[in-house]
C-alpha cells in the first residue's frame, strides 16, 4: 500500500539519521578506522543491511522511500524495481510491494553457468526501472548496475537509496552525465548532527568524524 502521509525531507532525514542509530548500523571510531575497498580510510561504517531485522523501522524507512521516490519522478514514473545485488534486493521488494510493481534484481555479475543472466525475474524492453539499493558511496556499483538494465532495452535514469554518503562532491555529477537521478533519505551529515543532539558518541568522536567529512580523501593520510 502506497502510503498516505509524508514528513518533509529535514524531518525525514532526521528521522532516518536517528533510525539508523538506534540499531547501532552507525559506527563511528577514530582510534582504529575502518577500510573501504578503494583503500580509502574512515572513521565511519553503515550497515544498512541490519535494517531488515527491524519491522517498524524497515517498514517506516521503505514508506519514506517511496513517497520521495514518487514526489521527485512522478506517481507513475515506473513499471519495475530493481534491486541491486545483495543488499539493495530486500528494499527493492519492499517498495515494489507499495507501489505495486513487478520486482526483479540484477546480479553483480553474470552467474557463469544456466542462463548467465545478470537480471532476475522478468523485465521487458522500454519498460522503466527504478533501481533500488541499500546505499551509495560514489556511485561506481550503480553504474554497473543502470548499464546491466539498459543492455535489456529498458529504461534506467532514476536510483533510490535509503542512506548517501554526501561527502564525495563527484558522485551525483558522476551519475546525472550517466543519465540517472539519484533520491535518497539521509547523508553522513544528517547521521553526525542527529548522533550530536543525542549524545551517542564522545565529542571527540565526533569531532573526527566531521574533520573526515569536511575532508575525507586527507582525513587518514597520516594513519
Amino acid at each position: 500500500m502506497i502510503p498516505a502521509t509524508y514528513p518533509d525531507r529535514a524531518t525525514v532525514a532526521r528521522l532516518t539519521a536517528r533510525m539508523l542509530l538506534d540499531i547501532k548500523a552507525v559506527h563511528f571510531n577514530a582510534t582504529e578506522p575502518f577500510t573501504f575497498a578503494s583503500g580509502l580510510r574512515a572513521p565511519t561504517y553503515i550497515d544498512c543491511r541490519k535494517l531488515i531485522s527491524f519491522p517498524r523501522i524497515r517498514s517506516s524507512l521503505m514508506d519514506f522511500l517511496t513517497c520521495r521516490v514518487m514526489e521527485d519522478a512522478g506517481f507513475e514514473a515506473f513499471d519495475n524495481i530493481a534491486g541491486g545485488e545483495t543488499a539493495g534486493i530486500p528494499f527493492a521488494a519492499l517498495v515494489a510491494e507499495r507501489m505495486a510493481l513487478p520486482m526483479t534484481y540484477v546480479r553483480k555479475k553474470p552467474k557463469g553457468y544456466g542462463r548467465n543472466a545478470r537480471i532476475e525475474g522478468a523485465m521487458a524492453p522500454g519498460q522503466r526501472v527504478l533501481l533500488v539499493e541499500d546505499l551509495t558511496t560514489d556511485g561506481g556499483s550503480k553504474l554497473s548496475f543502470v548499464d546491466a538494465i539498459r543492455e535489456t532495452g529498458a529504461e534506467c535514469g532514476h536510483t533510490a537509496v535509503i542512506f548517501y554518503y554526501g561527502i564525495f562532491p563527484e558522485t551525483e555529477p558522476r551519475l546525472a552525465e550517466h543519465g540517472v537521478r539519484l533520491h535518497y533519505l539521509c547523508t553522513w551529515w544528517d547521521v553526525l548532527a542527529e548522533a550530536r543532539r543525542g549524545q551517542d558518541f564522545e565529542t571527540a568522536t565526533l569531532d573526527a568524524v566531521e574533520a573526515f567529512l569536511r575532508a575525507p580523501r586527507d582525513w587518514g593520510a597520516g594513519l
